[in-house]
């Protein structure tokens, strides 16, 4: 089990970013949550067996269609044991 919390920077407001990011989650069996920050950025723990954790890291380095991900930035941190996922 592995976590990680990240911080997805650029045109990530308003595009859809949080419900995909919702849905590949759930699809990929990845638990945590992702909410909009005030500064416009979009903020992410995901946490769960560590290939499907990095899909779900490499699907938000692209986002949605209409979104432009300039940055991702992460960290490993310690698992919480979270058993869902959910948009805050």
């Amino acid at each position: 089990m592995v976590a990680v919390h990240a911080v997805v920077s650029g045109q990530v407001q308003g595009v859809g970013f949080r419900w995909r990011c919702l849905q590949q989650a759930q699809a990929i069996g990845v638990c945590g949550w992702v909410r909009n920050m005030p500064d416009g950025k979009v903020e992410l723990w995901a946490e769960g067996e560590d290939g499907p954790v990095q899909r779900l890291l490499d699907w938000c380095r692209q986002g949605p269609r209409w979104a432009r991900v300039d940055r991702v930035e992460e960290r490993r941190v310690t698992p919480r044991g979270l058993g869902s996922f959910e948009v805050r």
